[in-house]
């Protein structure tokens, strides 16, 4: 996931754009990206198909401690010339564990035009065919580990049982499930229908650039190659402070 400054003063405070798949390296790169710059309460765009479980835990609890806000969609800059204020084109997809990164918002806005979907974690590189994969007693350790790992998660950062029930009823055969209007509010993942409660003073009805196309459904699993074709979730990790033979843990 890389992470840049919007600036838009003096008509807005600006905004954190962060678009791609989140690693093992996300934590640390945001870290880096923070330093020297007042964060507190400021808002994260967010454009994601996901990535490494326990990763984006760690970064969801980052915004957390942080006071910002969430929201998803694209950002523009310099459109229309040097002159142009930047904007949000709302119609952006935030999926898998980019979800529990919204979650993670103070507060948490969802764009009509936006597509926010879930699905199950699973073994990563085992996605492709889960149905023909086999899978050891530790693979499934390490995803019930996970399971209560994002369980706690969603409970701590306000999100209600009905998210993770709608993720976790979808397989990784199947498509990813796009939460509507009503689920949004019953997940708890929107705590305002007021594009301002996050974004003041900003342009969010601009139309983005590129044809937009749902991503790829990212998994739990292998860690994750930085590419636009692969957008498992899962890390594959020695679980910590074992000596055990390397395992491929959750991804989203």
């Amino acid at each position: 996931m890389k992470f840049s400054w919007v600036a838009c003063e003096p008509n807005c405070r600006g905004w954190v754009s962060a678009v791609g798949i989140i690693t093992a390296d996300t934590p640390k790169e945001f870290e880096e990206f923070s330093r020297g710059r007042q964060l507190g309460g400021a808002t994260v765009v967010l454009d994601s198909s996901g990535g490494s479980v326990n990763d984006a835990i760690t970064l969801g609890r980052r915004f957390r401690n942080l006071g910002l806000l969430t929201t998803v969609g694209i950002s523009l800059q310099n459109r229309g010339g040097q002159s142009a204020r930047p904007s949000v084109a709302p119609e952006a997809y935030c999926e898998s564990m980019c979800v529990f990164l919204l979650l993670a918002g103070k507060k948490r806005y969802v764009p009509e035009a936006a597509h926010v979907r879930v699905h199950q974690i699973w073994m990563g590189d085992r996605a492709d065919d889960a149905k023909a994969a086999s899978y050891s007693a530790q693979d499934l350790m390490i995803v019930e580990r996970d399971i209560g790992r994002l369980a706690k998660y969603t409970f701590d950062m306000g999100g209600a049982g009905d998210l993770l029930s709608l993720a976790l009823s979808v397989p990784p055969w199947e498509d990813l499930h796009e939460l509507d209007a009503g689920e949004l509010k019953l997940t708890n993942l929107v705590t305002t229908d007021l594009v301002a409660d996050v974004l003041p003073h900003v342009d969010v009805t601009a139309p983005a650039m590129a044809e937009l196309g749902p991503k790829t459904q990212a998994r739990f699993g292998a860690e994750l190659e930085q590419s636009a074709k692969s957008t498992k979730t899962a890390e594959a990790v020695v679980p910590t402070g074992s000596a055990a033979a390397p395992a491929t843990a959750a991804q989203k």
